[in-house]
């Protein structure tokens, strides 16, 4: 759980908007679980452009051919300090701290053919320079027949893990095309650095034929491309939220504890000043539909990255991300299934890790408000009563013999159920204290 800089900052971002969100999520989201800030593309770029991907940009690399932020975006990072005071700030606070990758090496450093520290290669040994990242031009890709491939990686490993950094999101890497051997060997070098990394892989969507060996080398991976503010998309990029329902159902059984796939980043809130795609604006997805992401997200148990500028968030966005019964299903769920699915509804449930206590979301595919009646039984539960909670609007529902439901244009109503103990048990607790029992913690299971 944190916060990307993609979806407000693009490839713009500077150590002042850096420190600004981390200071606003450390005073109004870590006690509810969120805790990592993470800087995405181009950081290394002097004259970074919103649009990014520039092939005339400038870069701030070190003498091995390693990139490094520059100062006029990253003060801090001046006498060859790179990224580690601002890391040593985040942790000041109390979060983590996260940087955006490219898989490759820098043409720059290739060109220039600079020493691989730490070894008796240079920059050409590792590189393969009849290959590049479909849509970024900055770097050549490896030549992993040769040992100085590896080598790079493990000097890049070696600076970010001497700057203190604790997850890395690596781009380029994990679809068209899928870079097993980047994989294997970026991850090989993380874990010669002694320091706990989390190895995140883009863009999506990953090869559902390289779960073994994604669950192997990393710890998230995306299962689409980006994600924007929109129900459905017309092209390949972006991807909507309504696009996500069919992948993430796809997607749900390979979810295991240490190894998760990725849905993407929240669009909520103010995206801007420079989003990494569109104008800048307050996000486009209704208060409903912002709903229905945070629910289908979480049932799901996807990683939550929020894209918003975080200072400008208003109340209403501040409560969709503190939600404590919401937050506690994304970080504690298990056995998480579509169990109805039409072309205007779909419902999904899951098991809570402890307590007499499941959940249920009812989605709402449409664009008019839709009612449902369900038996339990249609439903795949074996009790005949059930005490329910409303979850989004923290509410205590009584009891119900069967289920009449409510659920607003792509809208969602998300319940907890007490009383639906897998051995059809009979309630142990009232069901708002078995929902609360269940808050996410700051340090837990996953990201």
């Amino acid at each position: 759980m944190g916060w990307n800089s993609w979806d407000s900052y693009g490839t713009t971002v500077n150590e002042e908007q850096v420190k600004t969100n981390a200071r606003w999520m450390a005073d109004h989201l870590k006690s509810s679980g969120w805790e990592y800030v993470v800087v995405d593309m181009e950081w290394f770029v002097l004259d970074p452009s919103p649009s990014g991907n520039s092939a005339k940009a400038q870069f701030s690399l070190d003498e091995h051919g390693r990139y490094t932020p520059p100062v006029n975006r990253f003060p801090s990072a001046a006498q060859g300090a790179g990224f580690k005071p601002l890391a040593e700030y985040i942790h000041s606070l109390g979060l983590k701290f996260g940087i955006h990758i490219l898989r490759g090496i820098p043409k720059l450093a290739v060109d220039k053919n600079l020493p691989i520290e730490g070894s008796p290669f240079r920059a050409g040994d590792a590189a393969n320079t009849n290959e590049t990242c479909p849509w970024n031009p900055d770097n050549y890709g490896t030549n992993a027949t040769q040992p100085a491939a590896q080598a790079y990686y493990d000097s890049i490993a070696r600076l970010y893990a001497g700057w203190d950094v604790d997850l890395i999101k690596a781009d380029c890497i994990s679809s068209r095309p899928y870079k097993s051997d980047d994989i294997r060997m970026l991850s090989s070098a993380l874990r010669k650095t002694g320091r706990a990394i989390v190895l995140s892989l883009s863009p999506g969507a990953a090869p559902l034929d390289k779960v073994p060996e994604m669950r192997e080398y990393a710890q998230m991976w995306r299962i689409s491309d980006d994600v924007w503010d929109l129900w459905h998309s017309t092209v390949d990029y972006p991807q909507g939220l309504g696009d996500q329902f069919p992948r993430i159902a796809q997607w749900a059984q390979y979810s295991q504890p240490g190894h998760w796939p990725d849905a993407d980043m929240l669009p909520i809130g103010y995206l801007g000043p420079a989003p990494g795609w569109g104008k800048p604006r307050w996000t486009r997805l209704t208060h409903d539909e912002q709903r229905t992401l945070l629910t289908l997200w979480s049932i799901f148990r996807s990683p939550l990255m929020i894209g918003g500028n975080l200072p400008s968030s208003d109340a209403w966005t501040t409560s969709l991300l503190t939600n404590a019964d919401v937050l506690a299903i994304d970080q504690h769920a298990t056995s998480a299934r579509a169990v109805l699915t039409t072309e205007k509804v779909v419902v999904w449930t899951a098991n809570a890790a402890t307590a007499d206590l499941q959940y249920l979301a009812f989605f709402n595919l449409t664009e008019q408000t839709t009612s449902l009646q369900y038996s339990w039984h249609q439903l795949g539960f074996s009790g005949s009563r059930y005490q329910l909670r409303d979850l989004w609007e923290q509410r205590d529902l009584g009891t119900a013999t069967s289920l009449s439901v409510s659920v607003p244009a792509h809208g969602v109503t998300l319940y907890g159920l007490a009383g639906a103990r897998r051995d059809q048990g009979a309630v142990s607790q009232p069901l708002n204290q078995s929902v609360s029992a269940l808050q996410p913690r700051s340090v837990g299971r996953k990201h």
